[in-house]
C-alpha cells in the first residue's frame, strides 16, 4: 500500500479510529521492523522499539504534514525511537553495569527475502559491523533510498555532517571487501 492509499486511513486514525489505525499497522509494520532490526541486535529490543514507535505516532498523527511523504514521517519517528532507546540504555549501562562489557545477541534474520544471496548477507553483516552513526545513514540511503538532504532532515543533523559519514561508511565497507578480494558496487 503505497502513501496515496494510506492518506484516508491516517486522517481516520488522527481522529481516533482504532481499526483505521490497525490498516495504518499493517501497512508499515513489516517496513518498520526490518528497519529497527538493521539498527538493533537484541530481538526483544526490536519488539519493544516497534511497540514505541506505534505509540509514539498514535500520539503524533496531528503532527503530520499530509503534504510530505507518510512513510518519511514515520522513518523519523522510527530513527529518533532507536536513538532515544540507544541514549536510555547507554544511562543504564553506566549506571548500573560499568563493569560488565555488554555482549550482543546473534542477529536473526526475520526476514528471508532480504538474504537471497550470500553476496547480500555478507554486506548486511559488515553494515551491521559499522558504528550506530554510519549504520542509520547507509540503511537510511541504501534501503529506504533517502536522499542525503533528507536523511540530514530526519536525523536533525547537518548534510555535510551526513555526507561525511556516508563516505566513512562506504570507504569502510570498500575496505572490508578489497580485504576479501571481493567485488561490491556502492554508489
Amino acid at each position: 500500500m503505497n502513501d496515496k492509499e494510506l492518506i484516508s486511513w491516517i486522517e481516520k486514525a488522527a481522529l481516533g479510529d482504532e481499526s483505521s489505525f490497525q490498516l495504518v499497522y499493517q501497512a508499515t509494520n513489516q517496513d518498520v521492523y526490518r528497519t529497527v532490526a538493521f539498527l538493533v541486535y537484541n530481538k526483544q529490543d526490536i519488539e519493544d522499539i516497534v511497540n514505541e514507535i506505534y505509540l509514539r505516532m498514535w500520539r503524533s498523527f496531528h503532527t503530520y504534514d499530509p503534504n510530505r511523504p507518510f512513510r518519511y514521517w514515520l522513518h523519523g519517528i522510527t530513527v529518533r525511537q532507536v536513538q532515544d532507546w540507544k541514549r536510555k540504555t547507554w544511562r543504564r549501562i553506566r549506571l548500573f553495569e560499568r563493569n560488565r562489557q555488554m555482549t550482543f545477541e546473534q542477529f536473526e534474520w526475520t526476514d528471508k527475502i532480504v538474504l537471497q544471496s550470500e553476496m547480500q548477507h555478507e554486506l548486511f553483516s559488515v553494515v551491521r559491523q559499522l558504528s550506530y552513526k554510519l549504520r542509520v545513514v547507509v540503511i537510511l540511503r541504501y534501503f529506504h533510498d533517502y536522499a542525503l538532504v533528507e536523511i540530514a532532515d530526519m536525523l536533525q543533523i547537518p548534510v555535510g555532517t551526513v555526507k561525511s559519514r556516508h563516505h566513512l561508511a562506504l570507504r569502510e565497507l570498500r575496505k572490508h571487501f578489497d580485504m576479501i578480494g571481493g567485488d561490491v558496487y556502492v554508489y
